[in-house]
């Protein structure tokens, strides 16, 4: 009685507390950074196809109708100046990002790791339970037992569906989503289009099912490029030998694996932080071991970070394996230097280039007119007068029909003698015009030879000259004056 008494007026025993929920407190892994970033990658992607502002659509190649849309505008094949500019873009835009980030592309925006994701984490493991947890890739379910197969059949089926999506939606960049689905209504005759849809979507069925990480390993170039644009300062998920121990020694691919368990680790460095459990191996989607340093299979996912941060977490210590760079992980020199001179030139040119493509792009003419001089060069009338013949080459690029006619500038004296009024163009059309234009002025007193004179025409849209106007610059070629004089005579 009285030890109960004693024991009910002692303090009470301070609650242990939870040292990796304290550290971990408000942390968000990149696990899950990463699904929204695919989520809003997803649906950007889906969506922008059926987005059109004046008809025009954000980005579409399209081989159908020659043409080319870009930022809601449209863009004739005579037009495709652009593409070299857009095309300095993507590869000036890859070599930033890789310098500043490495291959966080991969794994951050490449459908092929959406994809994986998709199948992987959501199909096999969170719907079907065919793997056991997301955060060990290691283990492959035991595909012997029936039930196994029936499950992959189910998963396999579930992304066939999504692949045959997938293949469309990447299909309407090159085939507007308008065309595409009366298109397919009528397969016999788009066997073309059919083949493409039913051949994109069978390959991706294969890649992700079968093909797996093997295709960032072995098949994707990037990862090859990756190794000549990385620096001491890229952003990368890099383990801190420092602190957590050497578990590999030598250099480059040479290097091999010195340490098993953390008893041969403590032998070696008693200081060393790393327990050895490996779940930073067993989460990584390409199966390597990030303890061994920068390797051309890493596709930035962060996994392994996520990995190593809940363990060390519980242990109330910092990761050893982080999202940042050899310089300051690895080398301890001093803080990661984004802004060196190698980016601020990259981000310089890619300004540069963009400036270029929206200064060309402003430029854009509503109307598309060729000129071509006949095989004839001129005809000298009676009485002095010289006509000069051309073949005009019309194309109203516009969803509405105009009323088109032409002046020449500059040269009052050269007068259009055909065709003597405006003429009717239907929307998205063509025409071709035999043009004549004379003068019975004398412009040149050569005796010796023929003359070129540059001139400059103007043609535009009677309805509507301030939008659909465009200048062409040709010659009007004068004959020698002797022939002119010669046919005055003869008059």
């Amino acid at each position: 009685m009285q030890e109960t008494t004693l024991n009910a007026g002692a303090a009470p025993k301070p609650k242990k507390k939870n040292r990796a929920k304290e550290y971990l407190k408000g942390w968000v892994p990149y696990r899950i950074k990463r699904y929204w970033t695919f989520a809003a990658i997803t649906i950007v992607a889906l969506v922008l196809p059926w987005i059109r502002i004046n008809g025009n659509h954000f980005f579409l190649l399209n081989f159908d109708h020659k043409q080319l849309h870009f930022f809601f505008v449209r863009f004739d094949m005579q037009e495709l100046y652009l593409m070299p500019f857009l095309l300095m873009l993507l590869f000036l835009g890859i070599f930033a990002m890789t310098s500043v980030g490495g291959r966080v592309w991969c794994g951050w925006a490449c459908p092929q790791t959406i994809f994986r994701v998709i199948y992987r984490d959501l199909f096999e493991t969170k719907l079907l339970h065919l793997r056991k947890r997301i955060n060990n890739k290691q283990i492959e379910p035991d595909w012997s037992k029936p039930e196994n197969q029936i499950k992959r059949l189910i998963a396999i089926g579930l992304w066939a569906i999504l692949a045959f999506i997938a293949a469309a939606d990447f299909l309407w960049y090159f085939v507007p989503p308008e065309d595409f689905f009366r298109y397919i209504q009528d397969p016999a005759n788009h066997t073309v289009l059919m083949g493409f849809w039913i051949g994109i979507a069978l390959f991706l069925i294969a890649d992700v099912v079968f093909i797996k990480e093997n295709f960032c390993v072995y098949i994707c170039p990037y990862s090859r490029v990756q190794s000549v644009l990385y620096d001491d300062d890229t952003l990368m998920a890099v383990y801190d030998p420092v602190r957590g121990g050497h578990i590999y020694e030598g250099h480059g691919n040479n290097r091999q694996k010195v340490v098993n368990s953390v008893k041969e680790l403590h032998a070696k460095e008693p200081e060393a932080e790393c327990t050895a459990c490996e779940s930073c191996v067993k989460v990584c989607p390409t199966h390597i071991d990030i303890r061994k340093g920068l390797q051309l299979e890493c596709i930035n996912c962060l996994e392994c970070v996520d990995a190593c941060t809940k363990v060390m977490g519980a242990l109330g210590k910092p990761s050893l394996v982080r999202w940042s760079s050899e310089r300051e992980a690895v080398l301890h020199e001093g803080k990661t230097r984004i802004f060196r001179p190698k980016v601020i030139a990259y981000f310089t040119v890619l300004a540069i280039v963009l400036v270029a493509l929206f200064v060309m792009g402003s430029k854009k003419e509503h109307m598309l007119l060729n000129v071509n001089k006949t095989t004839r060069l001129y005809k000298i009338l009676p009485g002095g007068a010289v006509e000069n013949d051309y073949l005009f080459l019309f194309q109203n690029t516009q969803d509405k029909a105009h009323k088109y006619t032409f002046e020449v500038l500059g040269h009052p004296e050269i007068k259009i003698v055909r065709p003597k009024e405006p003429f009717h163009l239907g929307a998205r059309m063509k025409k071709k015009k035999v043009v004549v234009l004379q003068t019975d002025k004398v412009l040149v007193k050569n005796t010796h030879k023929d003359t070129p004179i540059p001139i400059t025409i103007h043609a535009y849209a009677v309805d509507d000259p301030k939008v659909v106007s465009v200048l062409r610059k040709t010659v009007f070629v004068y004959p020698r004056y002797d022939l002119v004089e010669k046919a005055k005579q003869s008059k």
